[in-house]
């Protein structure tokens, strides 16, 4: 991986290859924006940030050389060969053929408590109305950036609140679990640190124990923030995606990382769904 200035930004190169839409719009994160001119802006360990795909690599705004060292690369999973686990991956002929369409979908790297407060918010909800939520939670108890974003509001700010201060967000039945949440981890300053030592089962078994949080909830925290990449999280379209693809049970190969599986997993189904809404559509499209 070479980092560089260029211009005013700062450009990582040597990393391998990376689909930045798909990486930051395929349900992972949900504080990131594309603009018109193909930059993406998000928010992430409270600082602000655009990053652009470039013919070489990645071009990172509002940064610097040492941030993007420091924190970025991790965040967006550079220093990780990626060619090594697709090549395995690609054993799988579903698979395979959404690696040749999509290219390379990375893991984030993101922030415990926001990961758990997030995904706690995406149970029964989509992706807009997500972003829709987590925004106004943001709006209302993060902090001001200088270019007119907010931080995503502390642990110990959310244990504060009350149902009623939720209210404007909107949150609906998620409210309770979201504060409730949020005072077991400002109670437990450790717990995200220990929960990273742990096996995947007792990992999941500890993250269950919130409420709010199902085994998919708790996979998505564990793949998305505590560098655990040995789970396939299980929402409602990667069911019916294994159960479409892999009815005798999900093939060998995905034991290399079962995580970046499952992403190619619900694209190569979805790729395949939309294959057979061209056959057929009079029978219309998911």
């Amino acid at each position: 991986m070479r980092i560089t200035n260029k211009n005013g930004a700062v450009e990582v190169t040597d990393f391998g290859e990376i689909n930045l839409d798909l990486t930051l719009d395929c349900g992972q994160s949900f504080r990131w924006n594309k603009t018109g001119d193909g930059e993406w802006s998000g928010i992430a360990y409270g600082k602000s940030i655009g990053v652009r795909k470039t013919k070489d690599g990645l071009l990172f705004f509002g940064t610097d050389a040492a941030e993007v060292n420091s924190l970025w690369a991790h965040y967006f999973d550079l220093t990780r060969d990626y060619d090594k686990y697709l090549q395995v991956l690609s054993a799988d002929e579903a698979v395979r053929g959404a690696i040749e369409r999509y290219g390379t979908i990375r893991i984030l790297n993101q922030e415990p408590w926001e990961t758990m407060c997030s995904f706690i918010i995406s149970a029964c909800n989509n992706i807009p109305r997500i972003k829709q939520i987590i925004e106004k939670l943001c709006a209302c108890f993060g902090t001001p950036l200088p270019d007119g974003t907010y931080t995503f509001p502390s642990a110990e700010t959310v244990a504060s609140l009350t149902e009623k201060d939720l209210s404007p967000i909107r949150a609906g039945f998620r409210a309770p679990y979201i504060i409730s949440a949020a005072r077991t981890v400002s109670a437990d300053g450790g717990i995200f640190d220990r929960l990273r030592c742990e096996s995947e089962t007792e990992a999941r078994r500890e993250l269950m124990r919130f409420r709010g949080i199902g085994k998919k909830v708790a996979d998505c925290i564990m793949l998305f923030s505590l560098g655990c990449d040995t789970v396939f999280p299980m929402d409602t379209h990667v069911i019916a995606a294994v159960a479409s693809l892999y009815p005798n049970g999900l093939p060998k190969c995905f034991e290399v990382f079962p995580g970046l599986a499952q992403q190619y997993v619900f694209h190569a189904h979805r790729t395949e769904s939309q294959r057979d809404s061209v056959r057929q559509p009079s029978q219309g499209g998911r």
